[in-house]
């Protein structure tokens, strides 16, 4: 009887499809490939699968939405944004540190498109990311109805390597979600990374969870080591949509 090595192969938890293997193995056959040679191809090819479906499978974890890549961002644009630092950042030494990023300006100056694209610089690197509004995130977490709930839900939050909150500043919250926002910063303190994206000055968080006692305490946990990037600019959005999403590139254009 002829064993089907494609067949056996995925019964051993090969992820490669069957159609591939086969098509690699006649490959070989007629190349007169040694079994060493066959081998460590089958074993190429298995590594390339298994890493593409752990990309994907963390790529749909993250939920980082639709977005345009860095390659579309006008740097011309704003008035003032470092474009140093965040080409520094795109090493993402920052993860390996434990630290934070904050993008800060006006809506629809891009802020969102910068971190979402150092959450797929990350993804692309290995790190397990997380995206989300702060408020859909903090909604996440107050629906939950018991304490154990609430325990198995944070890790949604402070397990990955990278978590991206957007929005602070748009939407007022009560003191449990200060509570709440302060329990994940403070568990990812000095062990995990996070960036957030905020139209407010640190002095101004405040005004988000009024009365929360909470808040110097989150602010000065985020700020330890934070890397601040603040984009002074005129918004993009206009009437382009929701995304913060810069115009196309246009020589020569530039806000003074």
């Amino acid at each position: 009887m002829t064993v089907d090595v494609a067949d056996t192969l995925r019964e051993i938890n090969f992820r490669t499809p069957k159609e591939t293997i086969n098509a690699l193995l006649l490959e070989l056959t007629k190349a007169k490939a040694s079994p060493t040679q066959v081998w460590e191809r089958l074993v190429r090819v298995e590594k390339s699968e298994r890493d593409r479906c752990n990309l994907a499978r963390r790529t749909r974890t993250a939920t980082l939405g639709s977005f345009k890549t860095i390659d579309n961002f006008d740097w011309t644009w704003p008035r003032s944004v470092d474009r140093a630092q965040y080409e520094s950042l795109s090493s993402l030494s920052f993860i390996d540190e434990g630290h934070n990023v904050l993008f800060r300006g006006q809506p629809g100056t891009g802020k969102t498109m910068l971190a979402q694209n150092l959450g797929l610089l990350a993804l692309q690197r290995g790190y397990s990311v997380r995206f989300s509004t702060l408020a859909a995130a903090l909604a996440d977490l107050l629906r939950q109805e018991s304490s154990p709930a609430v325990e198995r839900r944070f890790k949604r939050y402070t397990l990955p390597d990278l978590l991206i909150l957007d929005e602070l500043g748009y939407l007022p919250q009560d003191t449990r979600a200060a509570d709440m926002l302060y329990n994940v910063i403070a568990r990812r303190h000095e062990r995990a990374s996070t960036i957030i994206t905020t139209n407010l000055a640190y002095k101004q968080w405040g005004t988000i969870f009024p009365s929360a006692a909470c808040i110097g305490a989150l602010v000065d946990r985020f700020a330890q080591h934070c890397h601040d990037v603040d984009i002074d600019a005129e918004t993009y959005r206009g009437n382009r949509g929701q995304n913060e999403t810069p115009p196309p590139k246009m020589p020569g254009r530039r806000r003074r």
